[in-house]
């Protein structure tokens, strides 16, 4: 833990899952850890120059989803249908003010509908083709669906179906990305995004875009993004129960986050898992890192020089 408390501090993540050393090669992790750097970059620029939180989340969830390496935007991963659903999510923890979209597939950059509906609208969540409608209005960019597939997640997604792996992805590949910042007047925010679970059916939405589970910012306690099995997460109100505990039991946000966890993955027994990862910044500027699975793509800085890109556990 260091010393002093940083005058701006920014954490991000791009999914939590299985990923082990002795199975994920040197050569496999530099795209990843490469996407990583450059999400961490774009929003420390913002914050280094006195920009907001929002902006800096902002700017960061933007370059993972377009980098298709990881599950939202670009790199979203298919439903059984063969069609891409994209959601997201944002808060600012200043005023507690959130925007979310879920089921969307034309809009280039989610989280940032995410922002105009909030922003913009009196709503906090818009769905399908009415958000994507909002969207246009906004003049935010849309792109053809076929934007968003890659041949690798297509390929996921014929293996799943040939191996009737069931409802979720065996691989444990919680595949979302997020950040969460604090900038230096003090103020927090959290950005989600996600493509879901490959093979997902019925409109399936986990998590990530739900306010409160995946994804929340309060100035009084903490920012949190999640990534992991999204049906216990939003059973365990994983993001929020982490800033409870902080703002009235008075909780360190490493031992929040870890309590939280442990919780969503007892309840995740008898619902096919409960695993994921957190990424959560105090009011303070602190930063930490929780997860239950074997690893979680992640990075971290701050003003005060910390700087640090992980993808497995300790």
């Amino acid at each position: 833990m260091q010393d002093q408390t940083p005058k701006w501090s920014l954490a991000i993540h791009g999914g939590a899952g299985s990923m082990r050393p002795d199975t994920m090669p040197e050569a496999d992790r530099a795209p990843y850890l490469a996407g990583l750097e450059a999400a961490l970059a774009a929003g420390t620029a913002v914050l280094a120059a006195g920009g907001s939180a929002l902006d800096a989340v902002s700017a960061a969830v933007m370059v993972l989803e377009d980098d298709p390496h990881f599950n939202a935007g670009r790199g979203a991963v298919f439903t059984y249908h063969g069609t891409n659903e994209l959601d997201a999510a944002i808060m600012d923890g200043a005023t507690r003010k959130a925007g979310a979209v879920a089921g969307i597939g034309h809009t280039k950059n989610p989280v940032k509908l995410a922002r105009a509906v909030m922003e913009h609208s009196p709503h906090v969540m818009l769905s399908g083709a009415g958000a994507e409608e909002f969207g246009r209005e906004q003049g935010i960019e849309q792109v053809d669906p076929d934007w968003f597939a890659t041949p690798e997640r297509w390929r996921q997604l014929q293996e799943l179906k040939a191996r009737k792996l069931g409802w979720f992805d065996v691989d444990l590949k919680y595949g979302t990305v997020g950040a969460v910042a604090r900038d230096a007047a003090g103020h927090l925010a959290a950005a989600t995004s996600t493509g879901g679970l490959t093979g997902k059916r019925w409109g399936r939405i986990g998590d990530s875009p739900l306010i409160g589970a995946g994804t929340y910012a309060d100035d009084r306690s903490c920012a949190v993004s999640a990534t992991g099995a999204g049906e216990a997460f939003i059973r365990a109100g994983v993001a929020q129960e982490i800033g409870a505990r902080i703002r009235l039991a008075g909780e360190d946000l490493q031992a929040a986050a870890d309590a939280v966890l442990a919780d969503a993955r007892a309840l995740g027994a008898d619902s096919g898992g409960g695993d994921g990862g957190v990424i959560v910044v105090g009011a303070d500027g602190r930063t930490a890192f929780a997860m239950t699975t074997p690893g979680m793509y992640r990075a971290r800085a701050d003003s005060d020089g910390l700087r640090e890109v992980a993808i497995f556990g300790a």
